[in-house]
């Protein structure tokens, strides 16, 4: 009986394993392009993000709704990894080699009406935000 046993939990080990492997390579995939549906189903354009507690508005250009992730690190190069990828909510999570690190939360109300959170490590500082972006014209 012990040694059943210990095949099977041999088994489920190789198995948690190979489910672990999956999931690690697919992540970089999901960040780069094949995840993260809901923010294609943004309107293109010129958005105006209103930054709770800050008096002046910023504008950016969205043409596949993936530069509303990283609006503190604006910069190439960093890494993603996807940790929610909803019909109505996505949550990256994202490192940018010597310059910190973030956690963006994008919940959509309207193709052109999203609600933002982000907080992380910018330029050595911590950071925290939480705003409204909304479609305001083309770019």
């Amino acid at each position: 009986m012990t040694n059943r046993t210990d095949n099977r939990m041999h088994v489920l080990a190789l198995g948690t394993l190979a489910v672990g492997a999956a999931l690690w390579f697919a992540a970089p995939g999901l960040a780069q392009g094949n995840g993260l549906a809901m923010l294609g189903t943004l309107a293109k354009g010129e958005w105006t993000i209103k930054q709770r507690g800050v008096a002046k508005d910023r504008k950016i250009c969205v043409k596949s709704g993936a530069e509303l992730i990283q609006l503190m690190h604006r910069e190439g190069g960093c890494s993603q990894f996807v940790v929610e990828d909803g019909a109505a909510r996505v949550t990256v999570q994202y490192t940018c080699p010597g310059n910190g690190y973030g956690r963006t939360s994008i919940r959509r109300e309207t193709s052109a009406l999203v609600q933002l959170e982000s907080q992380g490590i910018h330029d050595g500082m911590p950071f925290q935000m939480t705003a409204e972006a909304r479609r305001t014209g083309p770019c």
